[in-house]
């Protein structure tokens, strides 16, 4: 198993370990540590193990991390798609 898997797997270990940990803020700065170390090492994982690998860990990220990926989605859309004025 190569260096970057092993980071990917002591990554999700991790973020496992937070989430199991009570929180008053509701894990958003817990969250925001995860994203900043997780993603240098997807970029890791691709670039030894090649896409498809990078894109599994990817999907194994935005899994475990999905809040702050939906919030995303929605201020993404919120901010390119604009309805009808009101």
């Amino acid at each position: 198993m190569s260096i970057s898997l092993i980071l990917a797997c002591l990554w999700a270990i991790a973020a496992n370990v937070v989430a199991m940990v009570p929180s008053k803020s509701n894990h958003w700065r817990q969250a925001y540590v995860l994203i900043a170390a997780g993603v240098p090492i997807v970029g890791y994982v691709t670039y030894e193990n090649g896409p498809w690998i990078g894109l599994i860990v990817l999907a194994a990220g935005v899994s475990i991390l999905r809040w702050p990926v939906i919030y995303f989605g929605r201020w993404l859309k919120r901010t390119t798609i604009k309805g009808p004025a009101e």
